[in-house]
């Protein structure tokens, strides 16, 4: 039998009203609170990022933060966890921190709740003594990576599969050997690093590495820039010079680090493509950085 054409337009509309209310109803669900992501990224955590979101002290997130002993841990020195302290987002990416030669967490402490705070669960560690090499202190930063992900009080808070590693000069150097050793991890945040190491074809993480154009005990000439320029040119990869700055920029609050460290862990530990627009293109040079490189656009 024959539809009437006027009941199919009918139903096609009602139909079509359905689809435009359900449409409605999932939008609504996903534009509120640090928690609202997207239903095409599980990972995206927090609001749409601005400029002034990415370079304020503190992000969406509350925090809390809990001390791990020395002597409750193997394979590194302890340190302190930084968390959003919200359970309804599910599970946040993670990084571990190392400090640099001679330096303890405390120098570097003040990245784990500028980042936390965006929405990470951020491992700020001592090492097992201040003179270990960046060889070390890569195993140390992926021991404190485990320790956090099977081990820790916030375990149940990160996704094991999303995770990074970041630390200043030997410490630096270290994130460098965390790469390589671990290729799974999703993101590697070199600050004024150094390491005898110059090549490092094996690296499969994204990476970005923080130079400064003073530094006179990790020049870049013989330190960052050589790693940059070594990592696989396949690899998305890029290089920040820190303008009027020295090898000790990165153990004070600093905002160009910042910036750009979130907006690296966010495009590659949570996937978040909204983040793409303060890495691509690269930085101009200004009063705070002296030159960029980097392949853009990103294809992670």
């Amino acid at each position: 039998m024959q539809q009437h054409p006027h009941i199919s337009r009918r139903r096609t509309g009602r139909l079509a009203g359905l689809t435009a209310a359900l449409a409605a109803v999932v939008g609504l669900s996903t534009l509120t609170g640090p928690g609202a992501h997207a239903a095409d990224n599980p990972y995206e955590r927090g609001p749409a990022p601005t400029e002034s979101s990415i370079e304020a002290l503190r992000g969406p997130y509350a925090v809390s933060q809990t001390s791990v002993s020395r002597l409750a841990v193997t394979g590194f020195g302890g340190g302190t966890i930084y968390y959003p302290t919200t359970t309804a987002d599910g599970t946040f990416g993670a990084i571990a921190v190392s400090p640099g030669y001679t330096a303890l967490e405390s120098s570097i402490s003040w990245l784990g709740p500028r980042l936390a705070s965006q929405g990470f669960v951020v491992f700020t560690i001592d090492t097992n003594t201040t003179l270990d090499q960046p060889d070390s202190r890569g195993d140390q930063l992926l021991a404190a990576l485990d320790y956090l992900t099977q081990r820790s009080s916030v375990r149940n808070r990160v996704d094991s599969g999303r995770l990074g590693v970041m630390g200043h000069s030997m410490g630096g150097g270290g994130s460098l050997e965390a790469a390589k050793d671990r290729p799974s991890l999703q993101a590697a945040i070199p600050l004024t690093p150094w390491n005898l190491d110059k090549t490092w074809p094996e690296v499969r993480t994204p990476t970005l590495i923080f130079g400064a154009d003073g530094d006179t005990i990790a020049p870049v000439s013989s330190h960052a820039e050589p790693f940059y320029n070594n990592l696989p040119s396949s690899l998305d990869r890029a290089y920040l010079e820190l303008n009027n700055a020295t090898h000790f920029t990165p153990n004070s609050s600093n905002t160009t680090i910042a910036k750009y460290s979130i907006s690296w862990l966010k495009r590659f530990i949570d996937n978040d493509t909204r983040y793409e627009q303060f890495l691509c293109p690269l930085p101009r040079p200004s009063l705070t950085i002296e030159e960029s490189r980097g392949n853009c656009p990103h294809t992670s």
